[in-house]
């Protein structure tokens, strides 16, 4: 049972979690700054069990979706909407620096500006989506790609990340989605999430078809939403001239910038950590029903059952995982 550490924090009672990629990375050593016996988890909705002094927006027994990312609000990067660095203590630190929310109970610092009020009779399980990767998919690979009214838009990777990618993208009608991807099925649920072009690139062959697809230009925004040398190679190699690679993906090892082939081609690179700006408006669209995140949930486990649930979404190609959801009864 986590104890408040301080006035601004938070004791939610987690009723719901899910598994991120983020934390397979960590699982395989690619978050040095996780520290063995970290409770991890950073998604979430629950009700709050014990407020502290300062809390002012919430009550004990509000419902409440938990964000990926702690804020102060205070802090200049704060101000700017720049969450991810908040310069007093928040940012990225749930299940990373932090006890995460894959627990009966979570601490969350900063309580007002890192929980958001869940409206009654909404599905707090598809809510659990906007913890984290609708937003990341919006920020990191939308916004950040500047997609825009008939782009030509590539997904590298169709897990979860990537097929959130893919809903949010369509707020800004791009001509083309294409989604590449090793696994049959979760290709097939990219075509029914809105994707209007599949690429298996078990072959290794996506960049000749992507080349194929759009007569031999290449694709004005390329997302890379795994984390892999390969795949942000072929970012490199389909995205035409004058356009954009967003990363969203976590990389655990370095990867080769090829300048030598890019600096004339008035390509624009981005990196981003989620900011979590976009979740209010998120809550909207998912509440009106013009976005539905509950089809990204293929699972369902007890917390009781939590590494297995980590090992059906560790091998989501034989399981056909997307996003699992843990309950907490």
């Amino acid at each position: 049972m986590p104890m408040i550490l301080a006035t601004t924090d938070a004791i939610v009672k987690v009723t719901k979690t899910t598994i991120c990629g983020t934390d397979l990375h960590i699982m395989k050593g690619d978050v040095p700054t996780v520290t063995d016996g970290r409770v991890l988890g950073h998604e979430g909705v629950g009700i709050i069990e014990q407020i502290g002094g300062s809390v002012s927006s919430f009550n004990v027994g509000d419902h409440v979706l938990i964000s990926c990312i702690s804020s102060c609000g205070k802090c200049s990067n704060c101000k700017k909407g720049m969450y991810s660095h908040c310069e007093n203590g928040g940012g990225w630190i749930l299940g990373n620096l932090i006890d995460g929310t894959q627990a009966e109970y979570v601490r969350i610092p900063f309580a007002d500006n890192s929980l958001y009020p869940i409206p009654a009779g909404v599905d707090e399980e598809a809510l659990v989506m906007l913890s984290d990767i609708l937003p990341t998919g919006l920020e990191c690979g939308v916004l950040n790609g500047q997609i825009k009214p008939g782009d030509t838009v590539a997904i590298v990777g169709g897990g979860p990340i990537g097929l959130a990618t893919l809903l949010t993208a369509q707020f800004y009608s791009p001509a083309e989605i294409i989604m590449i991807d090793i696994d049959d099925n979760r290709l097939e649920v990219s075509k029914k999430l809105g994707a209007t072009k599949i690429i298996n690139n078990s072959d290794g062959k996506a960049v000749e078809k992507v080349m194929v697809l759009t007569g031999n230009r290449g694709v004005d925004v390329a997302i890379e939403a795994i984390g892999l040398t390969t795949s942000f190679d072929i970012c490199q190699l389909i995205v035409t001239a004058g356009g954009r690679i967003a990363n969203i993906g976590v990389h655990g090892k370095p990867v080769q910038l090829n300048l030598d082939k890019l600096w004339s081609h008035n390509i624009t690179l981005t990196t981003r950590l989620v900011d979590t700006v976009t979740t209010p408006m998120l809550l909207k669209t998912v509440m009106s029903g013009k976005v539905q995140p509950i089809q990204l949930v293929t699972h369902h486990f007890t917390l009781d059952n939590v590494m297995q649930a980590y090992d059906t979404f560790d091998n989501a190609m034989k399981e056909h995982a997307l996003k699992v959801i843990i309950t907490n009864d």
